[in-house]
C-alpha cells in the first residue's frame, strides 16, 4: 500500500469567537470573491471564506489522519461560543476523493464562517479576522463552450453495454458508470454566481463549495447530531415532464421493478455499513419520491441511533462508498469502475461536507456538481447506476439530465 500522504498548513491565531448575529441571513449574498467555502439549504448552513488550517491528505489512512489532525487542531483553541450549538464554534470544511487511499482530500478552516439554523444566525472568526461588505456578482454572462471529456456519449454508451453483460455473466450487481463534460469560459466563471443560482433553482438540496468543487447535492450520505445520525439514500432516476406526462413518469419510477431493484441494493449496502455502530437502526420498507426542477429520485431516510465512540469521519470512511456511487460489491464494482470509466473522479461521488469541535456535521455525495479548472471553465460530472437490464441510450439520457442541473446554473 501507498503511505500516507498528509500536507497541512495552519496560522498563528489561535482564537475562535462565535456571536449571534443577525446578519446571516441571505448566507450565500455574503460570500466575496475567492476561496468560497458552502453548505446550504434553504437558506440555512453555513458558509465560509480565508484560511485560518489547511489538510490536504491522501493514502490508506487518510480520514483517521484528517480525523487526528482535527483533534489536535481544536485541541490548542481558545474558543468562546455565545450560542453552543450544531456548526458554531470552530468548524471545518472537507471534500474527500471519491478514493480517499489514492486521490487528495481537502480540509479547510475559514477564517469567517457565518451561520443560520432555526432562524438563528451566528458569525464564527479565527484570530482578528473580520466580516468583509458583501461584493457585487457583476459583470457580463460568459460564453460556454462544451467539450467531451475522458469518453465521447458512444464509447460511454459500449462502455455501459460491457458492465450490463459483466452483470449479467453474475461477476456483479450493479455499478455506477460516471462521464464528466469540459467548459470553457470567457470571461471565467465566478462560482458565488453558479451558487446562487443552483440554491434558487434546487432550494431542496445542499449547494455546497470546497476548494473549486461546487455543486447542489439531494443525497445526504450522514449527518451526526449527537448520537443520532441520519442518511438519505436516492438511487433509481426518471425524467421530469409536463402535465400529465409528469405524473406518469413519476408513477412509472415508483413502480419501476429496475429501479427499486437499484433503489434497495443502495440502501441494504449503507444499512450494512452502519449497523455496527449504531444501537437502533430504522428504514421504512419502501421508498418515496424526492421531486427535483429536472428529475426525480427515488428516496429512502435512514435514522439510527450511534453508540460507542467513533468520530463523524470514521463513521463517513465507513459508509462510503455506498452502492448509490459505486455499486455491489464495492470491491467488484470499483474494479470495473477504473476498467470502464476512463477517468479520474478526483473528489466527484466523494463526501463533501463540514465538521464540527463537538463532532457533529453533515456530510453529503458530491453530485450534480462541477470542479473549477485554473483557466476559468470548469469539468462537470454525472453517473448512473448499472444493474441487469439496464438500456445504454436510456443511462446516457439519465447523464444528461443530470448535467442540465449544472448547465441551468452555467446558462442563467
Amino acid at each position: 500500500m501507498p503511505a500516507p500522504a498528509l500536507t497541512s498548513r495552519s496560522a498563528a491565531a489561535r482564537t475562535v469567537t462565535t456571536v449571534r448575529a443577525d446578519t446571516a441571513a441571505g448566507l450565500l449574498g455574503l460570500l466575496p470573491q475567492g476561496a468560497e467555502l458552502s453548505w446550504v439549504r434553504r437558506g440555512e448552513g453555513l458558509v465560509g471564506w480565508g484560511e485560518a488550517a489547511r489538510l490536504e491528505v491522501t493514502g490508506p489512512s487518510a480520514l483517521a489522519d484528517a480525523a487526528a489532525w482535527w483533534d489536535e487542531y481544536t485541541a490548542g483553541l481558545d474558543v468562546a461560543d455565545d450560542l453552543a450549538v450544531r456548526g458554531s464554534g470552530p468548524v471545518v470544511f472537507g471534500s474527500i476523493a471519491f478514493d480517499p487511499t489514492a486521490g487528495t482530500s481537502v480540509f479547510v478552516v475559514p477564517e469567517v464562517v457565518v451561520g443560520r439554523r432555526d432562524g438563528v444566525g451566528w458569525i464564527t472568526t479565527v484570530g482578528t479576522a473580520e466580516l468583509p461588505p458583501p461584493a457585487p456578482v457583476d459583470g457580463p454572462a460568459p460564453r460556454l463552450r462544451y467539450a467531451d471529456g475522458a469518453l465521447d456519449p458512444a464509447t460511454w454508451c459500449a462502455a455501459v453495454a460491457t458492465a450490463v453483460e459483466r452483470i449479467s455473466a453474475g461477476e456483479l450487481d450493479k455499478v455506477v458508470l460516471a462521464r464528466d463534460l469540459l467548459v470553457s469560459a470567457e470571461p471565467a466563471l465566478d462560482p458565488r454566481r453558479l451558487l446562487r443560482r443552483l440554491a434558487d433553482r434546487f432550494p431542496d438540496c445542499w449547494t455546497f463549495a470546497v476548494d473549486g468543487l461546487l455543486g447542489a447535492t439531494p443525497e445526504l450520505l450522514l449527518r451526526r447530531d449527537g448520537q443520532r445520525l441520519c442518511s438519505r439514500v436516492l438511487a433509481g432516476t426518471a425524467p421530469r415532464g409536463a402535465g400529465a406526462e409528469d405524473d406518469r413518469l413519476a408513477a412509472a419510477l415508483l413502480g419501476s421493478a429496475k429501479d427499486r431493484a437499484e433503489h434497495a441494493l443502495a440502501v441494504d449496502s449503507l444499512v450494512r455499513a452502519l449497523e455496527p455502530y449504531c444501537s437502533t437502526l430504522t428504514a421504512p420498507a419502501g421508498p418515496a419520491l424526492l421531486t427535483l426542477a429536472n428529475v426525480r429520485h427515488l428516496a429512502t431516510d435512514v435514522i439510527g441511533t450511534q453508540h460507542g465512540a467513533a468520530g463523524l469521519l470514521e463513521l463517513v470512511g465507513a459508509v462510503h462508498p455506498t452502492a448509490a456511487v459505486c455499486g455491489t460489491p464495492t470491491p467488484d464494482a470499483a474494479t470495473l469502475i477504473g476498467e470502464l470509466e476512463g477517468m479520474d473522479r478526483g473528489r466527484y461521488a466523494g463526501p463533501v461536507g463540514w465538521l464540527d469541535a463537538r463532532g457533529d456535521g453533515e456530510f453529503g455525495l458530491a453530485l450534480r456538481c462541477a470542479e473549477l479548472t485554473a483557466d476559468g471553465g470548469a469539468r462537470l460530472f454525472a453517473g448512473c447506476g448499472i444493474v441487469a437490464g439496464s438500456e445504454p441510450a436510456a443511462e446516457l439520457a439519465e447523464t444528461q439530465a443530470k448535467f442540465a442541473a449544472f448547465q441551468a446554473a452555467l446558462e442563467g
